[in-house]
């Protein structure tokens, strides 16, 4: 094999192994219910015995009741993670309920390890991501019933209710665990606190402004 080659056929197997592992890793059996009671720690969950696994396992109920949008931001998020379901370990999917009150908002956010797909069920709403830097472009919607959008893996987005009347939605996500970091809790709301010299400098603002939006969180 000449040089050329090999160093074509190393580039594409590299390729290939970063796309392997771009999302959760793929199912080696049937499955694999969280064994709650176990200590080891994975990447992951341990499974539990297979002869133990019952129908339980697979099953999450309630998801029709509207979640509590009695809050500052006015929505609320009803997660049916592996968390909720054992049996979705190793399945790399789960999903979601998000209720809106008028004028609520789903505050910009990210997944780290999941893309999204939302389809509107009630009502209706204002949706959009932005892209990686250099860019910063944001992508925009108005959503009603019936309605799809996707949100990239990793890319801030968010959901507003624009209307005078309640919105819910239902996302599916990529992952059996695709994790939320709202943008403003992380920032602003950190344990312990970023600088305000640090933050201050970040988003051109003095530090008694810093410190005012930091009392918030």
């Amino acid at each position: 094999m000449t040089t050329h080659a090999f160093l074509l056929a190393a580039a594409l197997l590299s390729l290939s192994c970063f796309h392997a592992m771009a999302s959760d890793p793929s199912l080696l059996q049937d499955f694999c219910v969280v064994d709650k009671m176990s200590t080891v720690r994975v990447n992951g969950f341990p499974c539990k015995d297979a002869k133990d696994v019952v129908a339980e396992d697979f099953f999450f109920q309630g998801l029709h009741m509207a979640g509590n949008t009695t809050n500052k931001q006015g929505s609320a998020v009803t997660p049916v993670n592996v968390a909720q379901i054992a049996g979705l370990n190793t399945l790399g999917i789960s999903l979601a309920r998000i209720d809106y009150a008028p004028f609520g908002l789903n505050p910009p956010h990210t997944h780290p390890r999941g893309t999204e797909i939302l389809t509107m069920l009630e009502g209706s709403l204002y949706v959009g991501f932005v892209t990686s830097n250099p860019d910063n472009k944001l992508f925009t919607k108005v959503l009603n019933k019936g309605d799809v959008f996707v949100f990239p893996e990793g890319l801030i987005h968010f959901q507003f209710n624009y209307g005078r009347k309640s919105a819910v939605a239902l996302a599916a996500l990529s992952s059996q665990n695709p994790g939320v970091i709202t943008v403003a809790n992380a920032v602003f709301g950190s344990k312990p606190s970023i600088s305000d010299d640090i933050l201050a400098k970040a988003f051109q603002v003095d530090k008694h402004t810093v410190d005012r939006i930091q009392a918030q969180f």
